[in-house]
């Protein structure tokens, strides 16, 4: 897609091949599907399906049946354990790739390939292009706070970790990135570090020694840079030491290759650095503006901002002052789906424009608020799927995705909105998790409506007394009959210091929130009972962090759960054992 020239980037040329891919989408469509199943009519799942080496779109959807995770694992788990043979994939499999597991509480194996490096470096470029277009950079660099996981050798001899490490460690990812002006700050031997404590002050410090260089702050979510900075709130004064010596706190580092190879970076005392940093911090008002404070040539904050991200944009803007935020690309570890080419727009707002020539999609239409059995995934109706240029604009669609790394008519599990096209290709603005819902009786209530419930309760009883939900989940408790919702929050005060009429209040309000009509009926009959409020200690959430990093999951991926299944019994006691206060709802009393 990009014809380079001694490392050169011309963001013009991705542009244009961008506008050439979206105006002509459904050839493209086509095109891609036809090298997908010439590349992979060979592999025994696409043989066993009777596809008999057709590459047409109507043979296709006539033959392959849609598929989860669970059709696909038990080829996939041959895979891991060794077969070499084309399972999935006429392309050999390079690594494992897993997903964070914090959605589903249980980890995914996925195939990763060099099919999937590349797909990942062009929307990378894509997404540069036009942001730099907006927000152009010279001679940059990027505070990164990006973390690779732990890996590990399966049975068959594959290495498995996240596909964010799998593409970090890839040489045409640093080739890019030197490309793009968006080399981290931090040495990789901070990136690649084992302990992610360590990991984080070092990213930190590294960040402040090429202060005046950085021109971007950004993370793989928008979670990981709001702890960056509560993080740096509490170490400031010990960054400050550490530079003002030349000497890495012993302490705070302990891994002797990452001491060293920040210590390289050190280069001996700097008194001026750590006055600058220290004046620049005293000067501040709760934080606000740090990023800008700190680091002035910044031109903007980077990172996925959306679905449940999106509750973590205020605290966002909060320390980035005047600079703008900008939403990330949208894919999952399964693959990448769209660009953010409007990166003024703010992240509520993002839409992110599908390239046409990185996967095979279709899309399911959905018919919100279906009255059907119970459970998650009877939120919506179904129709059969459509085309990616056959989408209507309003309407909520499932995506249906298929790759170059063996999968194929994959259902995603995402819900999004068509909000209009670029050129022949559709627009997406991402609305939910499909099957994460709260649902006991007839109710049906998405993650999105768990997060308009939570803004609209602290909104109206907690902004007046200047506290602010740090973080929330939930959970269907069925332990009882009837069963009842339960809304964890940690706030941004301990528990004692807010009042109880208050938290009252906001627990009456978080009842009424929910207006979906199958819960406030089954509230009504008394088929659903009282909502319940539990207040969380400080630092709970950083608890369930530690909780999940213990389990293998990676920082750079990680998202916290907003419903909680009576399954993931180690989140539950985590939540159970931090509870400071708990208030039972009077709604509808």
């Amino acid at each position: 897609m990009l014809e380079k020239k001694a490392g050169e980037f011309s963001g013009e040329k991705v542009i244009a091949e961008f506008e050439r891919l979206t105006r002509d989408a459904a050839i493209v469509q086509r095109e891609t599907l036809r090298r997908i199943l010439a590349e992979n009519g060979d592999t025994e799942y696409l043989r066993g399906l009777g596809l008999a080496g057709r590459t047409d779109a109507a043979s296709f959807k006539q033959c392959v049946p849609l598929a989860t995770h669970a059709d696909l694992e038990p080829y996939i788990e041959r895979i891991v354990d060794g077969d070499a043979t084309p399972v999935l994939t006429g392309k050999p499999v390079t690594s494992i790739s897993l997903s964070s597991g914090t959605t589903q509480g249980k980890r995914k194996y996925l195939l990763f390939n060099e099919e999937l490096v590349k797909s990942t470096m062009q929307i990378y470029r894509t997404s540069y292009a036009f942001r730099n277009r907006e927000f152009p950079v010279e001679d940059g660099k990027a505070l990164q706070f990006i973390y690779s996981s732990r890996q590990f050798t399966t049975k068959g001899g594959l290495t498995a970790t996240t596909a964010t490490t799998n593409v970090y460690r890839s040489e045409e990812f640093k080739a890019t990135m030197r490309a793009v002006q968006s080399q981290c700050c931090s040495p990789d031997e901070v990136i690649f570090g084992a302990d992610f404590a360590q990991s984080l002050y070092c990213h930190l410090l590294c960040g402040l020694l090429a202060a005046g260089e950085v021109q971007m702050v950004s993370a793989t979510f928008a979670h990981s840079v709001v702890l960056a900075f509560q993080t740096f709130e509490r170490v400031w004064e010990e960054l400050c030491a550490d530079i003002r010596r030349g000497a890495l706190s012993p302490t705070r580092v302990t891994s002797p290759a990452v001491r060293q190879a920040v210590s390289a970076l050190l280069a001996g005392p700097n008194p001026e650095l750590a006055d600058a940093v220290a004046r620049r911090c005293a000067g501040l008002s709760n934080w606000y503006g740090v990023i800008p404070a700190l680091w002035p040539n910044a031109k903007y904050v980077y990172g996925i901002m959306t679905g449940s991200m999106e509750h973590y944009v205020k605290k966002l803007r909060h320390y980035a002052g005047g600079l703008p935020l900008v939403a990330a690309e949208y894919g999952a570890s399964e693959g990448w789906i769209g660009a953010n080419v409007e990166p003024a727009a703010p992240p509520e707002s993002a839409t992110f424009t599908v390239l046409p020539d990185i996967g095979y999609f279709e899309f399911i239409p959905l018919r919100p608020g279906c009255a059907a059995a119970p459970g998650p995934d009877a939120c919506y109706g179904e129709s059969e799927p459509v085309g990616l240029t056959d989408v209507v604009a309003g309407e909520h669609y499932e995506v249906v995705m298929t790759t170059f790394a063996g999968l194929y008519r994959y259902r995603l599990g995402d819900v999004v909105r068509v909000a209009g096209f670029h050129n022949a290709t559709p627009k997406l603005k991402f609305v939910c998790r499909r099957n994460l819902a709260l649902s006991i009786n007839i109710d049906k209530n998405s993650e999105q409506d768990l997060q308009l419930a939570v803004d609209a309760a602290a909104a109206k009883f907690l902004a007046a007394e200047k506290l602010e939900v740090v973080d929330y989940t939930s959970h269907a408790d069925m332990s009882s009959d009837p069963g009842h919702y339960v809304v964890f929050v940690e706030l941004n005060a301990a528990a004692a210091d807010a009042s109880a009429d208050v938290l009252q209040g906001c627990c009456d309000e978080l009842d009424r929130a929910f207006a979906d009509p199958g819960y406030v009926g089954s509230r009504r009959s008394r088929a659903i009972g009282p909502l319940e409020l539990r207040v969380l200690q400080r630092g709970t959430f950083h608890r369930v962090l530690r909780h999940y990093l213990s389990l293998g999951a990676p920082v750079s991926q990680f998202k916290s759960p907003r419903c909680v299944a009576r399954s993931n019994a180690g989140v539950l006691q985590i939540l159970a054992a931090c509870t400071a206060k708990a208030f039972f709802s009077a709604a509808y009393d």
